[in-house]
């Protein structure tokens, strides 16, 4: 950062979930802000929160909230950011979106720092927008590993947590534990929905359960909306818009952090040892891969933690271009929050220099 003075933040979300995790982030990462505004909907103006050290009041949502901002971070519903986001960039105002409003726009970056931070300059609408979730719980370590070997295929099958159903999806599967503690539900057809009854926004119970099912369908023909977000924004962040993607995305019953089972080839032959020294080397990957031991990623490794956990990493059997790998992260720290305020770092450091 140069000595002049200090962009300023807007917080737009701030009262949510991925807004708290923005807040806590703001509080204990390097300091490149003048003011931060924390902006949210008008039946939370007037609240005082948490940021910095200090309490701020929250501003109503409105075209003057934006007076005098550098930079937004968006925490919104998709139909909010797609009013609100253009508005502020309209103003001059560098917006950083997390809903999936403007992911796939032709004129809109996709960005993860670690892999494509380059692109964080290239905005003709003044938008910037972050990954969903899913992807970024897996896509700094195989963008790592693309930059070395060139990825051509990735099928993956995702194990997702209650939080990326938002704070009704923690809600539920709380009260669905609670109503299973005790019970022998499960342990016939039926029983578990009796049980629970209720599933929340679910497809089908979550507790003592998964649910091979996330998001909304697509077309005719079985896909879901968060597998579509994974072949497709896996392409656009890496540049490989012809990239051979699927996912299978399925609910598990944890409270936070998706894990990813990936299988990854390559168009070049690919070692354990060298994919170990790439994702050790790599920014925001922490490797955990001694199964002999007992060391592999879990969820509760990972929650509560910045980077992505990778272990049982192997050649494919019967590939030697392939590899296999179990990834975990933090859907509400890389996974939203983290990765938006590393994209607004980037483009503070710009508007400073």
């Amino acid at each position: 950062m140069s000595g002049g003075p200090r962009p300023s933040l807007a917080v737009v979300g701030a009262t949510g979930a991925v807004g708290t995790v923005v807040r806590e982030l703001l509080s204990t990462r390097q300091d490149v802000w003048g003011e931060i505004r924390l902006v949210a909907s008008a039946r939370s103006a007037g609240r005082l929160l948490p940021v910095r050290g200090a309490e701020a009041e929250v501003v109503a949502l409105d075209e003057a909230a934006f007076d005098g901002i550098d930079v937004a971070l968006f925490d919104v519903p998709d139909e909010v950011a797609a009013r609100w986001a253009p508005i502020a960039a309209a103003k001059g105002v560098v917006v950083v979106d997390n809903s999936g409003a403007f992911r796939m726009d032709d004129e809109v970056p996709l960005v993860v720092p670690e892999v494509n931070a380059h692109a964080v300059r290239m905005r003709p609408r003044g938008i910037v927008a972050n990954p969903h979730c899913t992807t970024l719980s897996m896509i700094v370590a195989v963008g790592a590993l693309h930059a070395e070997f060139g990825l051509t295929e990735l099928i993956v099958s995702s194990y997702q947590a209650a939080s990326g159903a938002g704070q009704a999806g923690i809600a539920a599967l709380r009260d669905q534990m609670t109503k299973v503690a005790g019970t022998d539900a499960g342990t016939h057809a039926g029983d578990l929905r009796r049980t629970v009854g209720d599933f929340g926004p679910f497809a089908a119970p979550l507790a003592l359960n998964v649910v091979p099912w996330a998001g909304s369908l697509v077309g005719d023909d079985g896909w879901s909306s968060e597998e579509m977000k994974v072949r497709d924004e896996s392409r656009k962040i890496l540049g490989l818009p012809g990239l051979r993607a699927t996912a299978t995305c399925v609910r598990v019953p944890v409270i936070t952090t998706h894990s990813l089972s990936v299988h990854a080839r390559f168009e070049n032959e690919v070692t354990v040892a060298r994919a170990h020294e790439i994702l050790r080397n790599a920014p925001g990957v922490v490797v955990c891969d001694d199964p002999r031991h007992g060391e592999f990623p879990t969820p509760a490794d990972a929650v509560g933690t910045d980077p992505t956990w990778v272990g049982r990493v192997r050649r494919s059997l019967d590939d030697p271009c392939a590899l296999e790998l179990f990834v975990c992260g933090d859907n509400l720290r890389k996974g939203a929050a983290l990765n938006a305020v590393q994209i607004a770092e980037v483009v503070a450091a710009d508007i400073a220099a």
